[in-house]
């Protein structure tokens, strides 16, 4: 995803930290609004520079190699054969719809080959460029692993077609060991899913050939290693691979929970027992939701903190003054010796981009295959249309426009970022504005889709290079709508809110004042419940008294 030579390897290698912190979030196509399968992801790693990746389609020489380079760091693994022909590639989607994401679980340390080659990102890009579906897209991934050694830990992958999803999950064989053990497992069309860096696969259909993959040794590497010892049909892939502990509970396992919880609610009754520590029955790998999920509401899923649940964090001490529902890291603290933690919900500050990948076998792949894409934070970035056959980035999501450590004016991520971080620490006093603008852009896109992609088909039909460069146009200028319109709200948010003041609006704009050069404003001060805990805590510290 990233390039891998001089010093922009070395830069990464400094600034990104590891990826054990994302979220993907799954609807068969027979449970969604629209009849499509939809993928989500977010990419959560403090330091993490994002950007819109692009390999385009190719056709390479015999006996071509291709070096490959650690996802999290742009270190330099080794090399493999390269395929005769690639396809298109544009973030996490392919020509053909093919959508990858993933959640890192990490598992059993003492699996991690560090002398393999591929590790779960550079799997992840590969197979996208060599595969047409999802099947075939797991037959690349477990046959380069076995072929040149697994680099990674445990990961979780959701793997996507227009008619199918899969979760495969994979670790490895320790060091020095070629290969990984692995299992992969089709979501029922009618079903929804989730992971969130804990491995959710236990139990498997061993004799379902048409919904369950898995490599041949995965249960008996286990009993080799002493991770299983009992009869064939009770072997648990988690239990023996990532054994859940509280941190795998309560801050990976509770995002699941959260995103069942807003679609099954029975579910989400049943299971916040386990989700508290109070019930040791695993969540299933995938539920029936009460009603068909649109790409809209998996945006909004992406956005959660729990609010409205026992989990909330926006009414406590940690969310302050103004019920900031984010939570600084690490997410585990001790006072007087006793360890304590923070919640950690599925939006979390720290996200590089986000993705809602719509996949759709009702149309030809260049008009169902949408990349709804944004840079930072899910909750506080504009999910904006990309097209699988897109073959030039927008210049505002590109590679080069800044990076980790170099703020610039032209990168969607660093306008993103620069909003949200002035939101944050004022949230319920700020959020609404942004919220406003969000809500319009979201609004707009998906009231024009139906329109761009009916003009699509009709250039599809007379030539489908025609249609292809029309979405590619479309993605661009949809990409630098939103990010201009950031700025925008960027200005407008600094002056109304200066100071620690309001600057009063009217129609959607800044009050000007009637005379004289001070603009007509409020000074809301601190929320009455705050100042109410702040004399708990205080005592008479601040009380007023009465000289007289």
């Amino acid at each position: 995803m990233r390039k891998k030579l001089g010093w922009i390897a070395m830069l990464l290698a400094m600034c990104v930290m590891n990826g054990w912190a994302c979220t993907n979030l799954i609807v068969g196509k027979k449970a969604s609004a629209d009849g499509s399968v939809i993928v989500s992801y977010s990419a959560d790693s403090y330091g993490m520079f994002g950007f819109l990746c692009h390999y385009p389609a190719m056709t390479h020489e015999s006996g071509a190699m291709r070096p490959i380079y650690e996802w999290d760091t742009g270190k330099y693994l080794g090399q493999i054969k390269e395929a005769k022909q690639t396809y298109n590639v544009i973030g996490n989607m392919n020509e053909f719809q093919v959508t990858i994401g993933e959640t890192t679980f990490g598992g059993r340390p003492e699996l991690v080959d560090t002398t393999g080659i591929m590790d779960y990102g550079s799997l992840i890009y590969v197979a996208l460029q060599r595969s047409r579906t999802a099947k075939e897209a797991i037959k690349v991934m477990t046959d380069l692993v076995k072929e040149y050694g697994y680099y990674s830990s445990g990961e979780s992958f959701s793997i996507a077609d227009p008619n199918e999803v899969w979760i495969m999950e994979m670790i490895g064989k320790g060091p020095g060991v070629k290969g990984a053990v692995w299992v992969a497992v089709r979501v029922p069309d009618d079903c929804i899913a989730a992971h969130a860096n804990q491995s959710r696969i236990h139990k498997f259909d061993l004799n379902d050939k048409d919904n369950c993959l898995y490599s041949p040794d995965v249960i008996s590497f286990a009993r080799e290693k002493g991770y299983f010892n009992g009869m064939n049909k009770d072997f648990s892939f988690a239990d023996a691979y990532c054994p859940l502990d509280f941190s795998g509970l309560r801050a990976c396992e509770a995002r699941v929970w959260s995103f069942y919880n807003m679609f099954s609610k029975t579910t989400g009754d049943a299971y916040l027992p386990y989700i508290q520590g109070k019930s040791k029955e695993p969540m299933p790998l995938y539920v029936k939701p009460d009603r068909k999920v649109s790409v809209r509401d998996i945006q909004q899923a992406m956005r959660d903190h729990y609010e409205g649940t026992p989990l909330d964090i926006t009414n406590d001490m940690g969310a302050g003054a103004f019920q900031m529902p984010y939570r600084l890291s690490p997410l585990t603290f001790k006072v007087d010796g006793q360890e304590y933690f923070n919640e950690r919900p599925i939006s979390t500050q720290q996200s590089a981009f986000t993705f809602v990948s719509q996949m759709r076998s009702t149309m030809p792949d260049a008009i169902g295959g949408v990349l709804w894409f944004g840079l930072d934070d899910a909750n506080m970035t504009v999910f904006t249309p990309v097209y699988c056959n897109t073959d030039k980035v927008p210049a505002s999501y590109a590679e080069g426009e800044g990076d980790c450590v170099t703020f610039s004016w032209n990168s969607a991520f660093w306008i993103y970022n620069w909003v949200a971080d002035m939101i944050r620490p004022r949230y319920s006093l700020m959020v609404e504005d942004m919220r406003t603008v969000q809500n319009a852009l979201e609004d707009m896109y998906a009231d024009a889709q139906s329109g761009i992609e009916s003009t699509a088909m009709k250039l599809y039909a007379e030539n489908p290079q025609k249609a292809k460069e029309f979405l590619t146009n479309y993605t661009g200028m949809s990409a630098q709508a939103a990010v201009d319109a950031w700025k925008k709200l960027g200005e407008f948010l600094i002056v109304r809110y200066n100071d620690g003041v309001v600057k009063r609006v009217k129609n959607g704009k800044l009050v000007r004042p009637e005379t004289g050069n001070t603009a007509p404003l409020d000074r809301p001060g601190y929320p009455q419940e705050f100042l109410n805990e702040l004399v708990k805590s205080t005592g008479e510290r601040y009380k007023v008294i009465d000289l007289k």
